[in-house]
């Protein structure tokens, strides 16, 4: 009897630019390139949803699976536009409604849009804001052509439509533009849920029939696929919505306080019935956990928070789990935070260090715990993408399956 095949070895930590331009190749667009919107499937995986992608934009390729970090105002706080290379980002997701208000979308344009105005080179997705007004549960009011709110910074009154999101993007200059969409609460009952996706439909209809006349010809627009964790009302929105004019497709309204598992599972039935030759988005999603099943059903980009918030509120992430710089083990400890990575943190400074900064409140702390952070995020999506292209995802996912049941609970990721 023969012996048996050792398992592949796998990498599950690459260095999450390696395949990707440099910074100063960013923007590029050479003579012969794809026309923005297009979707070039690279790989899939034969054993389960996994796909990687290249989606062609106006300032150069994306390649996927991929994470998008935040910077709600046109900026990853603490971040340099190269530091966000040097990490692995390749789009980074800003906010059209609270670049609206401050400083506004027509001084953005005369600053030389968004991507002139932040000196980023590479490509810029804005959500509409939608989101952000309807969590004004107290401040909006919503009818079948828009909502109007006040604002949650100075209580003034505003109005947001399926036009002006358009209008406000067209002047920002993002590469894609997400439309307005009616995202309910997490609670919400099935009612609801589908009185808020039949107002996205709407509204989506109408987004579509504008946009050519409103953005440019080289900026993308996607649709926003409701209806909770609810599959039928999934399905049906899917089905509508692929039927307009529109170069990709999201699901929105996950991660808003709904069971982890139905997520999941929503990510599982729904994302391979999007459009197969358009790219799918999740936004607002989230932890290690959340992108893997993300990619494993087949979504190429998504989109969250976390890495720079929990750096700002002293949250470490590493293969391990994540734990509070502030503990006070962390005074005289001189390890890296991350003994094994190999991001531009880890191989100058102690955790010592960086608890000195957090406690004196020092700015340098969010910068180097930002920059870890989203090394740490974009080496995960990564070494998915890079095994999805060799052909060895399986065995990839199931390298990540263990880490995620071998972590251990939070405040404890520093032990060893």
């Amino acid at each position: 009897m023969s012996e048996p095949t050792a398992p592949p070895e796998v990498d599950l930590r690459p260095d999450p630019a390696a395949d990707l331009a440099p910074f100063e190749a960013l923007g590029r667009r050479s003579e012969g390139d794809p026309a923005p919107g297009t979707l070039e499937i690279v790989a899939e995986d034969p054993d389960s949803d996994a796909r990687s992608c290249r989606l062609w934009t106006g300032h150069g390729p994306v390649e996927t699976p991929c994470f998008m970090p935040v910077g709600t105002y046109g900026a990853v706080k603490g971040l340099l536009p190269e530091e966000l290379r040097t990490v692995g980002s390749q789009v980074v997701l800003a906010n059209a409604y609270h670049l609206t208000h401050r400083p506004g979308p027509e001084r953005v344009r005369s600053l030389g849009g968004i991507h002139g105005f932040m000196h980023w080179p590479g490509p810029v997705l804005t959500d509409s804001g939608g989101y952000q007004v309807f969590s004004l549960r107290s401040l909006q009011k919503i009818d079948d052509s828009g909502v109007d709110y006040r604002t949650h910074f100075d209580g003034s009154k505003a109005r947001m439509t399926p036009r002006s999101v358009l209008e406000a993007e067209a002047a920002i200059g993002p590469d894609i533009c997400m439309i307005l969409d009616h995202c309910p609460p997490g609670d919400a009952d099935r009612s609801a849920m589908r009185a808020a996706m039949e107002r996205t439909t709407r509204w989506a209809r109408e987004a579509a029939r504008l946009r050519r006349d409103i953005l440019r010809p080289e900026q993308l627009c996607f649709g926003i696929v409701q209806g909770g964790t609810d599959l039928e009302l999934r399905r049906e929105h899917v089905d509508a919505l692929a039927e307009l004019d529109f170069d990709g497709y999201a699901l929105g309204g996950l991660s808003v306080g709904e069971p982890i598992p139905k997520m999941h599972a929503t990510f599982a039935a729904i994302a391979p019935r999007m459009p197969k030759h358009k790219p799918r988005y999740v936004m607002g999603i989230g932890t290690p956990a959340d992108l893997l099943a993300a990619i494993r059903s087949g979504v190429d980009m998504f989109d969250c928070v976390i890495p720079s918030r929990h750096a700002r509120n002293g949250q470490i992430l590493t293969f391990q789990g994540r734990f509070n710089i502030r503990n006070g083990r962390f005074r005289t400890d001189d390890r890296p935070p991350d003994p094994d990575c190999a991001c531009p943190v880890c191989s100058r400074f102690s955790r010592a260090y960086l608890r000195h900064l957090h406690v004196h409140n020092d700015p340098l702390y969010v910068r180097l715990a930002t920059i870890h952070n989203l090394y740490f995020f974009h080496q995960w999506v990564a070494a998915q993408r890079q095994a999805i292209r060799a052909g060895n995802y399986a065995a990839v996912a199931a390298a990540l399956d263990a880490v995620l049941a071998e972590r251990r609970h939070p405040g404890d990721g520093a032990k060893g």
